[in-house]
């Protein structure tokens, strides 16, 4: 064996050790840690909440694993899991404002009327510009809709679809909103609008044909 390839053969050598080394000394490089807002933004929920639970045994103040849990929870339809998680999420965090909404959101699903709406308006106080403000007067139209509070859903509402005011469901329900309170001129502008971004809403075009009668009824 000559000079050069012994030398060769020798480098290849260290390299092996070198990368043998390496991954005993960083086992974890072999395998990413799970994600668990990954699995969510996926719609993996049970995986979400799985790995979120892990989390939380290791560190139960963690509040972005009590977060996550709560969304995937809800997603899922079980909603008093999530609301167990977020209010346990309010002890580690009172005034996160994804707790809050979450918290809501939960009571809204499980017809806590009042309980939803004092949260909802908690996360307005707190929060008037977040990530969260346009479903949140969502919610709260739809809330005030069940109550028979029609001029306050018109509000609240009216400030959702300013937020999105592409949303042709949520205009859809600010029409619903003002023909119950016998605003049919309004109702039937929001209507419109609704019906201009989807054609094919039948909620909306249904709810004109009413309002129109109605308005021509008087």
């Amino acid at each position: 064996m000559n000079l050069s390839r012994t030398r060769r053969c020798m480098r290849c050598i260290s390299v092996c050790i070198f990368l043998l080394s390496a991954f005993r000394l960083f086992p974890q490089n072999a395998q990413t840690k799970p994600d668990a807002v990954v699995e969510y933004r996926t719609g993996n929920y049970e995986k979400a909440v799985s790995i979120c639970q892990e989390e939380l045994a290791g560190n139960a103040n963690n509040i972005d694993a009590h977060v996550v849990a709560a969304w995937s929870l809800i997603r899922l339809g079980r909603y008093e899991e999530a609301h167990t998680y977020a209010t346990a999420g309010r002890n580690v965090s009172r005034y996160d404002p994804r707790i809050i909404e979450i918290l809501g959101e939960t009571n809204y699903y499980q017809g806590r009327n009042q309980d939803a709406l004092r949260f909802f308006q908690e996360y307005v106080n707190y929060a008037p510009d977040g990530g969260y403000i346009d479903q949140v007067y969502f919610f709260m139209g739809e809330l005030y809709i069940r109550l028979g509070k029609f001029r306050s859903a018109d509000i609240a509402l009216t400030t959702a679809v300013h937020w999105q005011p592409k949303n042709a469901e949520w205009l859809a329900r600010l029409a619903y909103a003002r023909e119950s309170a016998g605003d049919y001129a309004n109702a039937i502008s929001a209507y419109e609008k609704a019906l201009s971004i989807n054609p094919q809403l039948t909620d909306a075009r249904r709810g004109a044909e009413r309002a129109r009668k109605a308005l021509g009824g008087r």
